[in-house]
């Protein structure tokens, strides 16, 4: 039985209502027509920080020394400063959102205060956890329980896109690693074209059209929303050295990796480059190989090379779907070019079972041109690919239900264009195919000289070696992100 047709468990129909339902709702939560009216004065005396410490936090950063922030730094005298109830900080990417972008950080600075929004244009959030926060640190190692109680209680509000808030976060989990505790939560404000990171935190899929009373609710949620967790993926990818790639953002060059000693073990391989180029990065969301990835990398290239067509979130996607139109996804088989055909040929995969210390070859279904290993429940722009599966199905196939903090990472399958228009629009489910506590990948060289790969949103083309194959390793980063809940 081919469980890739309508989600088990859930009707065609009923998956169109649900859907349906789904999106008004979060339009009118969107719309700002939801919630208590929040009053600006209280909002503002619960999360703005004391001036000094306000002070302390913009020198630090701007001198990049977290001892002079704290050094220059007066309490106000005789008189025992009170830490803020719920103190917040805001990021902002200006860019994001299309005009709305310099608005909305006018409007944050005056609700809460200057120093406690940082543009991303002009402040690293790496710079706010390593001087900023840490000149806190200073100050409460010094007996300033007004700076220890901020620094225990401080939240982050990103208002970007899914890949904002991933380099946020990225910058937030050097806490884990150097020990710093507490790790601070984040929650969102949507200024993206997909936002399936703030969809699956219930901050909703698009910036508000009433937006100054919206922002105001969203602040206050983010004082009192409960914390969740979500799980983050490392990626190492070995590709023999010389070959010219341009990687995403998110992927950095490295010195040296083991991944390819591991796989030279697991496959027996005598013949893997003597140079090897190895990039490293983590994704939230989601990685896939295939189709899906050079549609995206068209779009993207078409966007830079012609901005003025791309002005916003709507405007993105009409033009994202228009595109997606135009490739050989729709029409494989009036083709017999090689780039159009499915990924069996060049493929080979091993998962990992959660608690399980063995590799297992998957086989690449013949159909499927696109595979997307996804670790939240929405996917491009708040889809459900994966479906929701009755537990008889869940039971019959050795899967769970997932959720983004399981440790696990739905692997399924795209096929032609068709298909996945109809699973983008939640009639039928994707095709199932694994899911893993660990994946790797293997590319293959052969007739094809490239592919297309792409994390969270950040498409690339991978050159593939005729003599030797590239490798993609998978596995869970050992601490969680904390989230923030917006609903």
């Amino acid at each position: 039985m081919d469980h890739s047709r309508a989600g088990p468990g859930v009707g065609a129909g009923d998956q169109v209502t649900v859907a349906a339902r789904s999106s008004l709702i979060d339009s009118l939560k969107g719309c700002g027509l939801s919630g208590i009216r929040i009053d600006k004065q209280e909002l503002n005396a619960k999360v703005m920080m004391p001036h000094y410490l306000r002070f302390a936090l913009r020198d630090s950063i701007r001198l990049k020394d977290p001892i002079a922030g704290a050094s220059a730094t007066t309490p106000p005298q005789n008189v025992v400063p009170s830490p803020p109830e719920a103190p917040l900080v805001i990021f902002i990417n200006p860019r994001s959102g299309g005009h709305h972008g310099q608005k909305l950080k006018l409007r944050l600075q005056e609700l809460i205060s200057d120093e406690q929004v940082f543009d991303l244009l002009e402040v690293n959030p790496r710079e706010f956890v390593q001087y900023g926060l840490r000149c806190l640190e200073i100050l409460a190692d010094h007996g300033d329980a007004c700076a220890k109680q901020t620094r225990q209680k401080i939240r982050i509000m990103v208002a970007g896109g899914d890949g904002t808030v991933g380099w946020v976060l990225g910058c937030i989990a050097e806490l884990y690693k150097q020990d710093r505790n507490p790790v601070l939560p984040v929650g969102i404000i949507p200024l993206g074209t997909g936002n399936d990171l703030s969809r699956s935190f219930g901050w909703g899929g698009s910036f508000p059209f009433a937006w100054k009373s919206a922002v105001k609710r969203s602040l206050h949620r983010a004082t009192t929303g409960q914390v969740g967790s979500l799980d983050s993926w490392h990626v190492s990818l070995s590709m023999p050295a010389g070959e010219k790639v341009e990687p995403p953002h998110s992927l950095k060059l490295t010195e040296e990796s083991d991944m390819n000693e591991a796989v030279h073990k697991l496959d027996g391989k005598e013949d893997l480059p003597t140079k090897l180029a190895c990039y490293e990065g983590v994704f939230y969301n989601y990685f896939s190989i295939g189709m899906d990835a050079q549609v995206a990398y068209g779009f993207h290239h078409l966007r830079n090379k012609r901005p003025y067509l791309a002005q916003g979130p709507v405007t993105n996607k009409l033009i994202y779907s228009s595109y997606s139109c135009t490739q050989g996804w729709f029409f494989t088989s009036c083709s017999n070019d090689p780039n159009l055909s499915g990924l069996k040929n060049i493929l080979r995969i091993h998962i990992k079972k959660i608690n399980c210390a063995e590799w297992e070859k998957v086989p690449v279904p013949s159909s499927v041109r696109s595979i997307v290993a996804l670790n939240l429940h929405n996917y491009a722009s708040g889809r459900n690919p994966w479906g929701k599966l009755k537990p008889e199905y869940l039971e019959k196939r050795g899967f769970v239900e997932a959720h983004a903090d399981d440790g696990l990472l739905e692997i399924f399958g795209l096929k032609q264009g068709w298909h996945t228009s109809f699973v983008m629009v939640d009639i039928i489910s994707a095709k199932h195919i694994a899911q893993a506590a660990a994946i790797r990948i293997e590319i293959r060289g052969g007739k094809r000289k490239k592919a297309y790969l792409q994390m969270d949103g950040e498409p690339w083309k991978q050159p593939i070696s005729k003599e030797f194959s590239t490798f993609v390793e998978i596995k869970r980063v050992p601490f969680q992100s904390l989230m923030i809940n917006g609903d």
